[in-house]
């Protein structure tokens, strides 16, 4: 078997590399790691996205998890947020999800979360992976396996009290990507007012994030037009994230998010230590609208969880990814799309500014990004031709732009991003750079 758990969990095709048969061992461990931690009975909430084998892994790991020792909450189809915060409200002692976010339909996947509501430590995951390979026995003393009817409403009323401003009268499309907040996205908008226009809201097992929600947020752009709606929000298959159309069906990512509820935190005096969180893949107009606003950017590796981990570390309350994962730690302790909308959404609405205007805050310098195929990615930090490269195109760039080549973390991929004050250059230098890594990697 390989390395079971990847860097957001265990991930792979339903049915194949992630079957029935391994789902039930993964609960069992998890039970009995936890039991072996202390807990006498361990409770374990489970939630799983729309996927059609979702209902498969989900009776699976429950079976585990009695089988275990522990107890399973089951609570239906919920967002990878919600299970977080469901862990804590409920008290579990830990969290699952079966998801895998973003992924095509007959992909599945299974996170776990501590009873803090954070993804589980690598050192509890190694324990689990170590007992899954042994297969152990089952416990003596069997839990029990309970549906839990009001999780979605305990949810929506944490959403909706952490607006901060109602939304009444403000027209929204909502791309729920066929996905878990196919229910609670539209719904928490509604309850503060918004006039929701809910599209790909119709999950049938096989149609998430298909053509639509955050991997294809132009839909959602379109919709906005069509409905003269004031704004538009796509989320991904299981909610962690979300992207945003303006007025004028403008795309909105992470980085404008970021920036715009950066500054709104800074004038109320919410922005701890007048800092954000963010990663190197965001723009450089970012990086340079903080600085006129006296924030100071922590940089880490691309990866929600290496942003929340710099978060926690240094007291941050606020942190993201271009890519739509943005966690306001007063509320929640993961990337939460629909939370993401609510603060955005409400923000603009203090602010008494349509979307475009409120996120208006930075300039996007154009962004070219290449994947290289190589044979050795490891090779890429001895590469002394490629980091020549490299800085020659630093030194041409000057403070107009940036270099980041980086080696992909699961293939055989070096990633080369430049930023530029116009397209042509950007691709210019990208390209050069692309073509050193080919000669010295390929």
């Amino acid at each position: 078997m390989d390395k079971l758990f990847g860097t957001d969990g265990i991930r792979g095709v339903a049915g194949n590399e992630l079957d029935a048969a391994l789902a039930r061992r993964v609960g069992a461990a998890a039970a009995r790691t936890l039991r072996g931690h202390g807990e006498r009975r361990p409770s374990v909430l489970v939630g799983r996205d729309t996927r059609a084998s979702g209902p498969m892994l989900e009776e699976a790991l429950a079976d585990g998890i009695r089988a275990g020792g522990g107890d399973a909450l089951l609570v239906g189809v919920q967002t990878t947020p919600a299970v977080a915060f469901l862990t804590v409200e409920l008290g579990a002692s830990s969290g699952v999800v079966i998801s895998a976010s973003h992924n095509p339909p007959e992909y599945n996947g299974i996170k776990l979360f501590g009873p803090r509501g954070f993804k589980l430590s690598d050192e509890l995951e190694a324990e689990i992976e170590s007992d899954v390979r042994e297969d152990g026995a089952a416990s003596e003393a069997g839990g029990a396996v309970t549906v839990l009817q009001d999780a979605t409403e305990r949810y929506v009323a944490h959403l909706v009290r952490s607006a901060g401003h109602d939304l009444s009268g403000l027209r929204v499309v909502v791309d729920a990507a066929n996905g878990a907040a196919s229910v609670a996205g539209p719904e928490t908008l509604r309850r503060l007012g918004a006039e929701v226009t809910a599209i790909s809201d119709r999950p049938d097992g096989s149609n998430i994030n298909v053509g639509c929600g955050a991997m294809h947020p132009e839909v959602v752009a379109k919709a906005v037009l069509e409905q003269g709606a004031a704004a538009g929000v796509a989320f991904d298959g299981d909610a962690d994230r979300a992207l945003f159309a303006g007025p004028g069906g403008e795309p909105i990512d992470g980085d404008f998010v970021l920036a715009s509820s950066a500054l709104a935190l800074q004038r109320r005096g919410e922005l701890a230590g007048d800092t954000v969180v963010t990663t190197v893949m965001a723009n450089v107009g970012f990086h340079q609208a903080m600085k006129e606003a006296g924030i100071e950017v922590l940089t880490t590796k691309v990866g929600d969880r290496f942003v929340l981990e710099e978060m926690l570390e240094t007291g941050a309350v606020l942190g993201g990814e271009q890519s739509g994962h943005v966690i306001f730690r007063e509320h929640a302790t993961t990337g939460d799309g629909i939370l993401t909308a609510v603060k955005l959404l409400s923000f603009a609405a203090e602010a008494g500014e349509p979307l475009d205007r409120f996120v208006d805050v930075m300039r996007r310098y154009p962004q070219v990004l290449l994947n290289v195929e190589v044979a050795d990615r490891d090779r890429l930090d001895d590469a002394t031709g490629v980091w020549d490269a490299v800085r020659e195109a630093e030194a041409a760039l000057g403070d107009g732009g940036r270099v980041l080549v980086r080696a992909s973390g699961t293939e055989q991929l070096v990633r080369v991003m430049v930023e530029a004050e116009t397209e042509d250059e950007a691709e210019s230098h990208a390209r050069a750079v692309a073509d050193r890594v080919r000669t010295h990697l390929a």
